[in-house]
């Protein structure tokens, strides 16, 4: 025989979900695409921060391609 009856066993059940906060509804307002200076920037920064070492290890190294 189980501890609970079959009306304890879905407590959780008897209570109604609450309504959903407004603000998970709102939509923010559209990006704008990139510029092409912008593009070049972030494709800069992007290949930069790949080239960069950030560990001190010795035998961990990176090698990037000039292109």
């Amino acid at each position: 025989m189980s501890s609970t009856s079959g009306r304890d066993a879905d407590h959780a059940l008897a209570y109604p979900e609450p309504p959903a906060h407004p603000l998970w509804h709102r939509h923010g307002p559209k990006t704008q695409p990139l510029t092409a200076e912008q593009q070049k920037r972030n494709h800069e920064l992007l290949r930069l921060a790949a080239c960069t070492r950030r560990t001190t290890t010795a035998g961990e190294s990176r090698s990037c391609s000039p292109t």
